[in-house]
């Protein structure tokens, strides 16, 4: 009889410690508890130990830390017919814990598959290049877009992030030829740029040596000196400078004739006599 007793106080003691284990429930910082009793919600617990009923109440634990979930790649066709894949990332957190318990059944699997479809119909809405250069507002389009869904479901999403987004490469060739072209483009621009601002100080400079016309024979004579500093044995010598050096030869000689005196009268030759010619052939007689 004692030993039969002695099994029942240990039985009774386990089922003691099982029930004290199955009533204690810890929630931790970053978690709040959703309390269910028989089925219905009591309410929320916050972070620390709760004591709870046995089989009558049950506890959910959730999380309330950012969620960073990947967006699986997507093969999308863009409003321009173009066919690429977009990859994203999206951060959300639970802001109401009962909803995200009551409202739906799996809130990441839901937020993950909505991720999906919202990056297709945003993205299929825009061009090739608006893709690429507006991401910035593409993220901002899905993020309202999953704000508004999944605020019956006691979640926020934080920030979407378009993460990849992969072109064919017939695609990738194409955008490198229209660079290389937009290059060659800025190129030439530059270059005529360049040749006509030369051409308008040419111009400039061609009226000040029209104006100066020593500036002209300063400049052949720094020519020369810049020649000389190479040490060469040929001389080149401007057209200008020749036609320089000609006339002020011819200079030089008018002056030192006119140093010379006035020239001597020219002397004055008789005209011969007219002979009258026949037309006829015959010699004319003579005056």
């Amino acid at each position: 009889m004692s030993t039969a007793l002695i099994v029942i106080l240990v039985l009774l003691a386990l089922l003691l410690v099982l029930g004290l284990v199955m009533a204690l429930k810890i929630v931790k910082q970053y978690e709040q508890g959703v309390l269910f009793r028989l089925g219905q919600v009591r309410g929320e617990r916050g972070p620390g130990l709760h004591v709870v009923i046995p089989f009558v109440d049950v506890l959910h634990r959730v999380s309330l830390r950012i969620v960073t979930m990947p967006i699986q790649s997507q093969g999308i066709i863009t409003r321009d017919n173009v066919s690429v894949d977009v990859s994203a990332v999206a951060y959300f957190r639970v802001v109401d814990p009962v909803k995200s318990v009551v409202a739906i059944e799996n809130v990441y699997a839901a937020i993950d598959q909505i991720a999906q479809t919202t990056l297709r119909k945003v993205v299929g809405q825009h061009t090739l290049d608006q893709t690429l250069s507006e991401t910035d507002k593409i993220n901002l389009d899905i993020r309202a877009i999953l704000d508004v869904t999944t605020v019956d479901w006691g979640v926020e999403v934080t920030l979407v992030e378009l993460k990849d987004i992969q072109l064919p490469e017939t695609m990738k060739r194409a955008m490198a030829r229209q660079a290389e072209a937009e290059r060659e483009k800025r190129a030439k621009i530059i270059n005529a740029e360049g040749e006509s601002l030369a051409a308008a100080a040419l111009g400039e400079a061609s009226d000040t040596m029209m104006a100066h016309p020593l500036a002209l024979q300063l400049r052949n004579l720094q020519s020369l000196v810049e020649l000389g500093v190479d040490k060469n044995t040929t001389v080149v010598f401007p057209a200008p400078l020749m036609s320089t050096i000609a006339e002020l030869g011819a200079f030089l000689a008018r002056e030192a004739a006119a140093a010379a005196g006035p020239p001597a009268p020219a002397r004055t030759l008789p005209s011969p006599p007219l002979i009258p010619v026949a037309t006829n052939g015959a010699v004319p007689a003579s005056v």
